[in-house]
């Protein structure tokens, strides 16, 4: 065989190849992901979406993910494998986008309540609500749960799809400073006695999941506790910042 012939089957092998990758079947094809850093996480933003991918932009999250009711073969490779939903559903959570075994495929569908993952979505946008981060992509809402060590997927609160805020709210740390050469143990003493008064003036505890108050007295409750220890420490004699 002259050179030439070879060069002539390698370069129809590997034109066969390209038209093999690019003519499987896009309804139950093995999909890779096209998710783009967000321009909240520090990415170049969304790019555009591929075949069966819709464009989330809820809180400004804009990434694309697959249509429910898209069906693959065998789920994606990674991620963080097999789940079991509280409905006895094998679920498959991979890039944001959830997959339930259903007729002999895995198809797109929406995440499990009460299900915990240990992980975020790579791209997640946080929403804040009455002082409590919520993580969302996808149409999914995550909060993290101390109990489990783990974030738990949880129905979107009333309010927050209208109201809610990507928006830190103000820290709760106070920097305190004595100004009458209180020792770090009475500093610390009166800070406490502080606390536990300002507790006592405005209901609200910040110690305490949402302050121990209704969701929708947070945001005051908490400015009438901060106002009432700011008060309380400079009377004691410190300046507070």
């Amino acid at each position: 065989m002259t050179m030439r012939e070879r060069g002539s089957i390698s370069g129809w092998l590997a034109l066969a190849s390209i038209l093999a990758i690019t003519t499987v079947s896009p309804a139950f094809g093995q999909h890779a992901g096209t998710h783009a850093g967000g321009a909240a996480h520090g990415g170049p933003g969304a790019i555009a979406g591929g075949p069966h991918q819709h464009l989330d932009s809820r809180f400004s999250h804009n990434q694309y993910y697959y249509d429910h009711g898209y069906s693959i073969h065998r789920p994606p490779a990674g991620g963080m494998g097999e789940f079991h939903g509280r409905d006895g559903g094998r679920y498959w959570y991979h890039g944001g986008n959830w997959y339930r075994w259903r007729g002999g495929a895995w198809m797109v569908w929406g995440a499990p309540l009460g299900l915990f993952v240990p992980l975020l979505p790579p791209y997640f946008t946080t929403v804040w609500w009455n002082g409590v981060p919520y993580y969302y992509a996808n149409d999914t809402y995550y909060v993290w749960a101390d109990s489990q060590g783990e974030y738990e997927v949880v129905a979107p609160p009333d309010g927050i799809e209208a109201s809610g805020s990507t928006q830190a709210p103000p820290s709760d740390q106070l920097f305190v400073y004595p100004k009458n050469g209180q020792s770090p143990e009475q500093q610390s003493k009166d800070d406490y006695e502080c606390h536990r008064w300002a507790v006592d003036q405005s209901g609200f505890d910040p110690t305490v999941a949402g302050g121990g108050v209704a969701p929708d007295q947070v945001v005051n409750k908490r400015n009438d506790y901060f106002r009432a220890k700011v008060s309380c420490l400079e009377g004691r004699g410190y300046t507070v910042k």
